[in-house]
């Protein structure tokens, strides 16, 4: 099973210290080692991927980006052999959206067509490699066309998580329609860098948790005796992060979120449930 973390944080400047103090929680890696893997995030009005081969181990703190960045995605899995590492790691981009897809939708071969035959002409031309996470994305994206706010970057969270989350409900009723009777695995999360939403539909557990400030920081050498006269000690009191993660080192101080709902979280870094969304 794929793997995918996600952050949005109060404080650009300090997601690296957010992610260092996160190696002790999350895994990067699943029960099936990772071959391909991808981190999203942002720099300023750019979006920046890497994506690289990996059959080694991989630690929170070679994610942070080289620049500060509100938000990032990582999403960690395995391609099968002749499938491109370009066009098929996540996370996948279009303009400043961003998404990833934990699990795997049951009979995709089969419900490919019907899927594809939903999205209009432009969206069907973006999905260039062979996964099921990239069709779902273009649903998604399909969703925010229709509501007209693809590039609105006021764009509420509620909504956001609402599309995630009928994207999902989607999938659900065509595999139905067409016969499909294993339930799949939908974990989607998609950020615009304002905002972050995740939905949870399927039995693999999706966690969610708040980080608060804390004036410790071993990256930064801050400790409770640095002087309070140090910005940097503010800085650090004062950030908070919501992170996403499907696979953790140890459960506390992580909510697991339930079957059936999405978790939306703001610029305000409030988070919000959808049940039923």
């Amino acid at each position: 099973m794929s793997v995918v973390f996600a952050a949005l944080t109060s404080d650009p400047n300090l997601l690296r210290c957010e992610l260092h103090r996160l190696g002790g929680q999350v895994l990067l890696q699943g029960e099936q080692r990772s071959n391909a893997v991808g981190v999203g995030a942002y720099a300023q009005d750019e979006v920046l991927l890497r994506r690289f081969a990996s059959n080694g181990e991989l630690g929170m703190d070679s994610l942070a980006p080289p620049h500060e960045s509100d938000a990032l995605l990582f999403h960690g899995g395995r391609l099968p052999v002749g499938q491109s590492l370009e066009d098929n790691t996540q996370p996948f981009r279009a303009r400043r959206w961003l998404f990833a897809h934990q699990g795997a939708l049951n009979d995709f071969d089969a419900l490919r067509a019907p899927l594809m035959a939903s999205l209009p002409e432009h969206l069907q031309r973006q999905v260039r490699g062979g996964t099921d996470s990239e069709v779902l994305f273009a649903l998604f994206l399909r969703h925010l066309r229709d509501v007209g706010r693809t590039d609105d970057p006021r764009l509420e969270a509620d909504v956001t998580a609402r599309l995630l989350a009928d994207t999902a409900r989607e999938v659900i009723k065509v595999a139905i329609d067409h016969g499909v009777t294993r339930a799949s695995t939908l974990n989607l999360v998609a950020t615009n860098g304002y905002v972050l939403a995740a939905c949870r539909f399927g039995q693999e557990p999706l966690f969610y948790s708040r980080l608060e400030g804390s004036a410790e920081c071993d990256l930064c050498g801050v400790t409770p005796g640095t002087p309070e006269t140090q910005p940097t000690v503010g800085a650090h009191r004062r950030r908070r992060t919501v992170v996403v993660a499907s696979h953790l080192k140890r459960p506390a101080g992580w909510v697991e979120l339930p079957q059936g709902t999405a978790l939306a979280v703001g610029p305000d870094l409030q988070v919000h449930h959808l049940n039923g969304a």
